[in-house]
């Protein structure tokens, strides 16, 4: 298994190898008038947001125009269906959160499409870390993971944490905790991080499982304590806060990747003239500043480096959906 520092690594290196093998020559307008990034949320999420500084940033040489269009539905499977029998000219693209090609496969049993078969990846596009957060029902002595962990086996009744769905990278986050430190830990689901953080600062859960970017405001306002993250190193956007990994917890080394993808079936030349414009447009000023808003790491790559953290991801998940035993209904 790559460490994702080793796969961080390789993806710039694979951005730099794909780039000498880019055709000089530009698709024309001719050969592409529109574009359409669909994503499988309602508009203001942060996939969505991130898909529509895509698309105001993709040159007119790739298509005269390019659009967002939202297809909701299913936790995100509806905008893969559509995916699998879009046209196979690159005119049609989705952008997605990893874990609906990585994990579903492992947790819907009649998931409708195959990621590694149905669909054609192009680039990636940001990297998401996630956190552990504790709010007022914790006491204020709990300052690490192992504290808390020892607070909640003083107080099982009170050793709850929300996850922003079942099923999520989140909650497979916390469900492993409890493993890890021989804790169970209750499950809260809600639907979105923002309603989960609301109840920990109100002091009906204990603590929360999500993204960093959705816990920052709240850190520095001091409403939340956050006590750990999952990356491979200290998040930039809480650099005082230390690793799970750090804090003796390496199997907790867990993040979310968003990737762009096609529909099977694309030539190889489209997917890089694509790939290569997406990557100049993730270097730009707009869009550090629009990624960093919602606590996303702009990441491209070529389409081979995304297709190695597809495969590579869709098999580590198996082992750890069925340590959790988590099925979707």
């Amino acid at each position: 298994m790559i460490s994702i520092a080793r796969r961080q690594c390789l993806t710039f290196a694979g951005v730099a190898t794909a780039a000498a093998a880019w055709p000089i020559r530009p698709l024309s307008a001719a050969e592409l008038r529109q574009l359409t990034i669909q994503v499988g949320i309602a508009p203001g999420g942060v996939t969505d947001t991130v898909a529509r500084m895509l698309a105001e940033g993709l040159p007119t040489d790739l298509a005269e125009v390019a659009l967002v269009e939202n297809r909701t539905g299913a936790g995100g499977q509806l905008v893969l269906n559509t995916l699998r029998s879009g046209a196979q000219d690159g005119s049609l693209l989705t952008l997605t959160p990893a874990s609906q090609v990585t994990v579903y496969p492992h947790t819907y049993p009649n998931l409708l499409y195959d990621p590694l078969k149905d669909f054609s990846p192009v680039s990636l596009v940001g990297v998401i870390e996630f956190g552990l957060a504790v709010g007022p029902l914790v006491p204020a002595e709990v300052q690490t993971v192992d504290d808390f962990l020892k607070w909640c086996a003083e107080h099982p009744e009170l050793a709850t944490f929300g996850s922003p769905a079942a099923g999520s990278i989140p909650h497979f986050l916390g469900e492993l905790l409890g493993r890890a430190g021989g804790v169970e830990l209750v499950h809260v689901p809600y639907r979105g991080t923002q309603p989960a953080i609301s109840d920990l600062i109100g002091g009906q859960i204990a603590a929360v499982s999500g993204t960093v970017g959705g816990f920052a405001p709240f850190v520095e306002q001091g409403r939340i304590r956050l006590l750990a993250t999952s990356g491979a190193e200290r998040s930039r956007f809480v650099s005082n806060v230390p690793t799970y990994t750090e804090q003796g917890f390496p199997d907790l080394q867990l993040v979310e990747w968003m990737g762009l993808f096609a529909p099977a079936g694309v030539a190889p030349a489209r997917l890089e003239r694509i790939s290569k414009a997406v990557h100049e447009v993730l270097q730009g000023e707009r869009a550090r500043t629009v990624m960093a808003s919602a606590g996303v790491e702009p990441r491209g790559s070529s389409p081979q480096v995304l297709s190695e953290w597809l495969i590579e991801d869709y098999a580590r998940w198996k082992p750890i959906v069925e340590t959790v035993g988590f099925q979707a209904l």
